[in-house]
């Protein structure tokens, strides 16, 4: 039973580690890179469809991304979609090749950005901290209803608090990595 509770634990925890990582994913650095635009929807005949499901997104040089759709009637519908983003993003069309220029970032913004990223890192240690509290509360449950010993309770526990702490640096590592990456000029 205690290590059903940690198994479970620790799949949650992993799960919001990589909510973690794709929320930092969002907050936009210097560099052009498609991941950048996934969560950008397209509407595509009736229906809010990913952009890339309808295009082809690549990096055509540092601080720009092309975007080449599948069918040449997605032009505008794509121009829109990254318009009503809340990225910040202005893209251009050449034919049927949209360019959309990554804006240099002054040391406000980054400075901006960092602070989201430390907003995003501690909800994600707070998500980590009430998957343990959950826990531990069907640990006591196990012990209030004589299931297991006091000892093994204990033990749960420490697994718990270990796995615990394992995910939290594995956020401040995240967080760490993003960080530099915001900083690099």
């Amino acid at each position: 039973m205690l290590n059903e509770i940690a198994q479970d634990a620790q799949n949650r925890m992993g799960k919001s580690l990589e909510a973690l990582a794709t929320n930092l994913k969002k907050i936009r650095t210097g560099r052009a890179h498609p991941s950048i635009l996934e969560t950008v929807h397209v509407n595509y005949y009736g229906s809010a469809v990913p952009l890339s499901q309808v295009a082809n997104i690549s990096v055509e040089d540092g601080r720009t991304l092309s975007i080449s759709p599948w069918e040449s009637n997605l032009v505008p519908d794509i121009e829109k979609a990254i318009m009503k983003s809340d990225l910040g993003l202005n893209p251009s069309t050449a034919g049927a090749v949209i360019r959309v220029p990554m804006p240099a970032l002054t040391e406000e913004t980054r400075k901006g950005y960092i602070r989201q990223a430390r907003q995003e890192a501690e909800n994600g240690r707070v998500s980590i901290r009430n998957i343990r509290r959950d826990a531990n509360g069907d640990i006591k449950d196990l012990l209030k209803e004589k299931e297991i010993t006091e000892d093994d309770a204990r033990r749960g526990e420490d697994q718990i608090q270990k796995l615990t702490d394992k995910f939290i640096a594995e956020v401040d590592q995240l967080l760490q990595d993003k960080e530099a990456d915001l900083m690099e000029i």
